[in-house]
């Protein structure tokens, strides 16, 4: 079987050990999301592993010409941008942060101050962006003077223990980890592992619930917990590192496999905020 990674990074550490499993008896071929052509002979599944706009560009180029893509161009785009992400995963009835959207940021200052913590994020999701807990006008100025332009997302500061639960989901396997907010005075610190039997009741069929309503089958669902076990989704994210997680490399060179082997059509693409997504590369016939 042909395996191609849409990677600018192939020494990524899920993406080499998944390589290491697969390259003994399969061909496995790095396609740079800047440089590649989609031309060619078709690969029998693609790994999107980059999030830039020639990545998707390419990923939905390959779709176009019936080849299967993991996770897709749609549901990668989706997971992009926090304002679509929070209005799709809402209407699905998934406990997700409450979640307004400012055209720069410099427009959230000029108005009214918080009258209580919130988090400002970057609308676009990407490597540094912009993710800050402010707690009143003085702070928020700062921030604003730094990021004039920057198209935000504003939650409301939810009261928690300051624990991220990091899932991460790979195929129809589940891994979880405990971190420090990037929020947290104390800084991120180092992450914990966190076996998937001792999440709360329902974490982890909430994680998979995710994956069907987002149309994905690598991500990650950053979870802080409200209090008694109560989950609260602040974040998904598409393809993700997964960094150190035993039995994830097998897990995503099990997926590339299984999704190779079987025969697929084009996917159709939604638009941002929409309800239509591809169905996942495991659900099709």
């Amino acid at each position: 079987m042909r395996i191609g990674l849409v990677t600018a990074d192939p020494g990524h550490p899920l993406l080499a050990d998944a390589t290491a499993l697969l390259t003994p008896a399969h061909q496995v071929d790095v396609l740079h999301p800047e440089t590649a052509d989609a031309a060619g002979p078709l690969a029998d599944v693609y790994l999107l592993k980059a999030r830039t706009p020639g990545a998707l560009r390419l990923a939905r180029a390959l779709e176009r010409r019936g080849a299967p893509v993991v996770n897709s161009a749609a549901a990668t785009a989706l997971c992009q941008d926090r304002t679509a992400m929070a209005e799709h995963a809402r209407r699905a009835g998934l406990p997700f942060a409450a979640t307004r959207t400012l055209a720069t940021l410099a427009e959230l200052a000029a108005g009214p101050p918080p009258s209580a913590p919130v988090v400002i994020k970057s609308r676009h999701s990407r490597r540094h962006d912009l993710v800050a807990r402010v707690d009143g006008a003085a702070p928020l100025a700062r921030l604003a003077a730094a990021h004039p332009r920057e198209p935000v997302v504003v939650q409301d500061f939810a009261p928690n223990n300051g624990w991220d639960h990091k899932l991460w989901v790979v195929g129809d396997r589940l891994f979880a980890a405990l971190r420090r907010s990037e929020l947290s005075p104390e800084g991120r610190g180092p992450t914990v592992p966190l076996a998937a039997d001792a999440l709360p009741p329902g974490w982890a069929a909430l994680a998979h619930r995710v994956g069907e309503v987002f149309a994905l089958d690598v991500y990650g669902v950053d979870i802080i917990d409200r209090g008694d076990g109560t989950a609260l989704i602040v974040d998904i994210n598409a393809f993700p590192g997964a960094r150190g997680q035993a039995g994830a490399p097998e897990a995503l060179a099990a997926l590339a496999l299984s999704t190779g082997a079987t025969a697929r059509r084009p996917v159709a693409e939604s638009t941002p905020g929409s309800t239509l997504l591809p169905a996942r590369p495991g659900d099709r016939s």
